[in-house]
């Protein structure tokens, strides 16, 4: 994650990063146990403080006609349904995106973990951004089977007029009509939707924390207080979730209208849909999403504060990636400089101009 104290240094990899005042090991039973609670807090609040936005949006995107915009879309489901029509879903909203955040942090803490032990050290820095990439894909992948029945319930609660108002109406009328496929029909489109969306979620916050302690932040993060990495948390996490909005939107599309209709599969309704359709509820969802991510990694940090859970910093090269490379801490080394491979061994030669400055040349 991304706080520490002064004492805390670390490469990406589980063992190499010294910690104090911690409340437990990192990568131990606890830390996952508590990863996963700081995600059912995290998305299970921000999802259901939202549900307002995401009926309106959801309406947009399978009844174009009725709802033309977000504006028009609250004004007209405040006259047909008051304003307590606007928190119609809020059950299955909390309940399915708590299931989902407690599989979706709790699994990544775990991947994260799993695949830096089985890449090394030096791997593991050098690939970090495939690591976080591969470790959300695969922790999503099972928060979505988490939330896939009640996310069919949501959205038949928030786009079937007079279908049901209330999830104990909503789960029992569609296991009669439609049996056990009806909860995860939609969860192959789900994958569709969260899968890129959890990747970049988590791969662009990771590195745009990184990017803002080293290019933005006018201190370094040791001498942050947990505040204003608390701060730095919020701005990387609204910075990913707009990207996360625009990379997920028309499989979102896809979902709603799919869990609105019968017999549909999600081939029909794309092709339906068309390339103009599926972007219908875009600036909705970019507005959703951003503030949605950003409060999401807030909580979640919180919540790791509060617990005094294991925080390590962005990575740093390893000493050993640092021998190799013939690198010292007072040395800054260019990542564009040229490299020739010979008989499978990589060569680097080094011009030195200064201590702050090394230039790469081929040979």
């Amino acid at each position: 994650m991304t706080m520490s104290g002064p004492s805390q240094k670390y490469t990406g990899h589980k063992h190499h990063f010294q910690i104090t005042d911690v409340s437990c090991e990192f990568g131990s039973t606890k830390y996952y146990a508590l990863c996963g609670f700081g995600g059912i807090l995290s998305c299970g609040i921000t999802h259901t403080a939202v549900v307002p936005l995401d009926l309106v949006k959801c309406r947009l995107q399978v009844d174009p006609e009725k709802y033309k915009s977000i504006f028009n879309g609250f004004s007209v489901t405040i006259k047909e349904d008051g304003t307590r029509g606007l928190a119609k879903g809020w059950a299955p909203t909390f309940i399915g995106y708590s299931m989902q955040g407690l599989c979706k942090f709790g699994f990544y803490e775990v991947f994260k973990i799993l695949y830096s032990d089985l890449l090394g050290e030096e791997n593991t820095y050098l690939w970090r951004t495939s690591l976080y990439l591969a470790a959300s894909a695969s922790a999503e992948f099972f928060a979505d089977i988490a939330l896939a029945p009640m996310e069919a319930c949501k959205v038949r609660i928030q786009t079937q007029p007079g279908y049901a108002n209330t999830l104990r109406e909503c789960a029992p009328k569609m296991f009669a009509e439609e049996g056990l496929w009806a909860f995860y029909k939609g969860v192959v489109p789900l994958w569709m939707r969260q899968i890129p969306y959890t990747m970049m979620k988590f791969a662009c916050f990771e590195r745009t924390v990184e990017a803002l302690y080293k290019y933005v932040v006018p201190k370094p993060r040791s001498d942050c207080s947990k505040g204003e990495q608390l701060v730095v948390t919020f701005v990387a996490g609204y910075i990913a979730g707009v990207f996360c909005a625009i990379v997920s939107h028309p499989a979102d599309s896809v979902v709603s209208v799919l869990n609105k209709e019968k017999g549909s599969t999600a081939a029909q309704v794309l092709k339906r849909l068309g390339p103009k359709g599926v972007w219908k509820g875009l600036f909705a969802r970019i507005i959703m999403i951003g503030t949605l991510t950003a409060l999401q990694w807030f909580i979640y940090d919180s919540v790791k504060v509060y617990f005094r859970l294991p925080r390590p910093p962005p990575p740093e090269m390893p000493e050993s990636l640092k021998k190799k490379l013939g690198l010292t801490d007072s040395m800054m080394y260019s990542p564009a400089g040229a490299v020739t491979s010979t008989a499978g061994q990589i060569h680097f030669e080094f011009h030195f101009i200064s201590e702050q400055q090394i230039i790469p040349h081929k040979h």
